[in-house]
């Protein structure tokens, strides 16, 4: 069995006049365990954080992907679902700027209309294929009004079915809401469940990817989202340790640090930038390869200046993107649901990715971005 092994010291007390010195304390030993897998997990998860690239995020359920087909007067079918992501997925030169895509389990087994696989199609791009694995957000009892993840049972057994049909890793994600404390219950059940996850996940060869989102709800200020990130984190930190998680085969999906949406002043991107990269530094260790953050509400352009900003200078990991509708507001709108528009709508994914990838180098600048951009995705209550 493969691991990783650190041995931590703990030195004699000192003598004290007239007794006998303390007995020496026996080391502790952590083991961070990943099976068979140890070393496929640190390549994928580098392959991952390769510069210059991000992870498109295509995985929302059936549901929540119906609400966006609706949004462009289409049927939530699954035919309709498949034609959407064959139309992303398909897109000529996408490998250049993102080296991950995460696919809801129906988009996972599906193919183009000639035959290939959905698979296949990212491979050929030297893009690696993930699979979103939690089973969805449901009330956490003795909480105030917050939620749990589910998924863990039978989690195993997919991750192996998933890891057959080709995914290399993997997507859980949690929430935390300031304006509902957070409670330590709360705190504490998202960490836990992170953690067990990823275990499992490395132990199936899928490198997860870590995601409690601090979601932007609420009227709080910047301050307080850095005070909750750094405690969420804090706990995440210590649970994936405790299950003996490999550090370098994973990779993390944080929020920014913001300001709540609805608080009266608005954050620079260099504010967010700051408080971003300090929390991030003060808890995530830099044996982590990858930090890919998600969008959350805001708007193209918001997202990527943002990212942009903590590129400014070097950072203990690669600090990159893994966006959904930051990547895919303009695409849906240019598509319409109709072949002729393929071409334009995959041009509009390509203008995106490629935007998120200057700002992952620290070269972007804005210039000639349209006004849909820069409208803002925020929705109070939102669910995946």
């Amino acid at each position: 069995m493969a691991m990783v092994t650190a041995k931590l010291s703990c030195s004699p007390a000192t003598a004290t006049l007239g007794r006998r010195p303390a007995p020496a304390r026996r080391a502790t030993v952590v083991r961070a365990y990943a099976g068979s897998y140890a070393d496929e997990l640190v390549s994928t998860a580098k392959t991952v954080a390769s510069p210059g690239r991000g992870i498109l995020a295509i995985d929302e359920s059936n549901a929540t992907c119906g609400k966006r087909l609706a949004s462009i007067n289409l049927d939530n079918t699954e035919v309709n679902r498949q034609a959407y992501r064959q139309l992303l997925l398909t897109t000529a030169g996408l490998g250049q700027y993102i080296s991950g895509a995460i696919m809801f389990e129906e988009t996972l087994y599906q193919s183009t209309t000639d035959g290939k696989t959905f698979v296949d199609c990212l491979k050929d791009q030297n893009i690696m294929p993930g699979i979103k694995v939690d089973k969805g957000l449901v009330p956490l009892p003795g909480s105030n009004n917050e939620s749990w993840c589910q998924g863990l049972d039978g989690l195993a057994s997919r991750c192996a079915e998933y890891y057959k049909q080709g995914a290399r890793f993997a997507k859980w994600r949690t929430v935390v809401s300031i304006p509902c404390g957070p409670t330590a219950l709360a705190v504490k059940e998202a960490a836990w469940g992170l953690a067990r996850y990823a275990a499992i996940a490395q132990d199936n060869g899928l490198v997860p990817i870590v995601e409690p989102e601090i979601l932007l709800d609420g009227d709080h200020g910047i301050e307080r989202t850095l005070e909750v990130a750094e405690k969420v984190w804090s706990e995440v930190f210590f649970y994936l340790a405790e299950n003996n998680v490999l550090f370098e085969g994973i990779l993390l999906k944080p929020s920014m640090v913001t300001p709540g949406a609805e608080h009266k002043e608005k954050a620079t991107a260099e504010a967010i930038a700051h408080n971003t990269l300090t929390m991030l530094k003060r808890r995530v260790p830099p044996a982590v390869p990858g930090i890919m953050f998600l969008s959350g509400g805001q708007s193209e352009l918001e997202a990527t200046m943002n990212l942009n900003a903590m590129n400014q200078s070097a950072n203990p990991w690669h600090v990159s993107f893994s966006y959904a509708r930051a990547l895919q507001n303009s695409v849906l709108k240019t598509w319409q649901g109709r072949p002729e528009n393929i071409e334009a709508a995959q041009q509009a994914l390509l203008v995106r990715a490629k935007a998120n990838s200057l700002a992952q180098l620290g070269s972007y600048t804005g210039e000639g971005e349209s006004d849909e951009a820069k409208k803002g995705m925020f929705q109070k209550g939102y669910t995946y």
